[in-house]
């Protein structure tokens, strides 16, 4: 009987048969396997254990392998071993058919982790029904684990889907507010970045580590945008006026915190899950995103760690952006004048900490701010 081929052509013309890999360095043991699969199975063979693994790094793998134990060579044992070791074939049932009949024998293999062990003298009866037993519960496998890997497919593109969307709305929203005031252009998408910068380069900081988790980050990065949606809210005479604004009309502007705050608290608190964790943070840093680190921030003068981690990255962020941009109200400044005035913030308008890792991702904001520049 020729080695490593299909040994009935009529079984081969029936794809859905079973396959299994009979492993046996006697003629005789493979003649009477292949006589009693045949017709039940797909039989291929190998007369040995190393030809044995050379079939196993090809496809299709077999649904079944039956394995001797004395072998020349690579003994059955060992193929079982480099069997269990590979990824790729580690869940493929391996039965030992054996003329070892020691109980300590039988246990080895288990340990190896066959699923079944059977002496010889085979009992043909016996042995088919055990061989099919396996195989029925390798396939009923292979269909539970297909199924969980659709299921795991579907989900991850419909939570792609979703979080596309949700950034989508998220930017429709934003430039509600922005498009009112046409002067900040793509601040917002320059915030949002300058904020994931800063939340990356502090992420193994010891203040900083438990709340910038990879999860927190990216909901940091798609709720930023939202730090100024209370500004639908502002009159235009206000929002727009190209001078300095008067005490009483600053005391207006400052009320977009609490309008934005407001509108997305009452938001999440129809949501659940990732949405309402989002939004929770975009009300926050909506609210808090004017605070300073003295106290003389607004709407609550909130002062030091009692402002959210969350509103001190979006001040950074918010202030260099307001610095190097064109404004209704003022020209843009350098990049370099920016990064001095925050500097300078440090400690009073500023987390001295947050301060320290702007000035090492400094380039990256520059980068951030000509990747996304207004158009002139």
């Amino acid at each position: 009987m020729p080695q490593d081929q299909w040994t009935d052509a009529r079984v081969q013309a029936t794809d859905d048969l079973p396959t299994v890999l009979v492993v046996d360095d006697a003629p005789e043991n493979l003649q009477i396997l292949n006589a009693l699969l045949k017709g039940h199975y797909r039989v291929k063979v190998a007369n040995n254990g190393e030809r044995a693994l050379r079939l196993l790094q090809d496809d299709p793998l077999p649904d079944l392998i039956l394995l001797d134990v004395v072998m020349p060579g690579i003994d059955g044992y060992e193929v079982c071993r480099r069997i269990k070791a590979e990824p790729r074939t580690a869940s493929l049932p391996v039965v030992f058919v054996t003329s070892r009949t020691e109980t300590a024998d039988e246990a080895i293999g288990l340990e190896l982790g066959a699923v079944d062990y059977i002496t010889k003298p085979i009992s043909p009866a016996i042995t088919l029904s055990r061989i099919r037993t396996h195989v029925a519960m390798k396939r009923s496998a292979d269909k539970e684990r297909l199924r969980g890997d659709e299921l795991e497919r579907e989900v991850r593109e419909r939570t792609a889907a979703i979080s596309a969307l949700q950034e989508a709305t998220i930017i429709a929203m934003s430039s509600l507010a922005e498009a009112r005031d046409n002067e900040t252009g793509n601040h917002i998408r320059r915030t949002q970045h300058y904020v994931r910068a800063l939340a990356l380069h502090l992420r193994d900081h010891p203040r900083f580590s438990h709340y910038l988790t990879a999860r927190q980050i990216e909901i940091l990065y798609k709720s930023s945008p939202l730090h100024d949606i209370g500004k639908v809210g502002i009159p235009d005479h206000i929002l727009l006026k190209p001078g300095r604004l008067t005490a009483d009309e600053f005391e207006i502007m400052k009320t977009h915190t609490t309008l934005g705050y407001g509108a997305l608290k009452s938001a999440a608190e129809h949501m659940s899950g990732h949405e309402g964790a989002f939004l929770d943070c975009a009300a926050e840093i909506a609210h808090c995103h004017q605070e300073k680190w003295d106290g003389s921030g607004y709407p609550q003068g909130l002062r030091g760690e009692a402002i959210p981690i969350s509103g001190r990255l979006m001040a950074v962020a918010d202030v260099y952006d307001a610095l190097v941009s064109r404004r209704v109200y003022k020209p843009p400044i350098p990049h370099e004048q920016a990064v001095a005035i925050i500097l300078e913030g440090s400690g009073s308008h500023f987390d001295p900490d947050i301060v320290s890792a702007f000035n090492a991702i400094t380039g990256e904001f520059a980068d951030i701010a000509l990747r996304f520049r207004d158009p002139t």
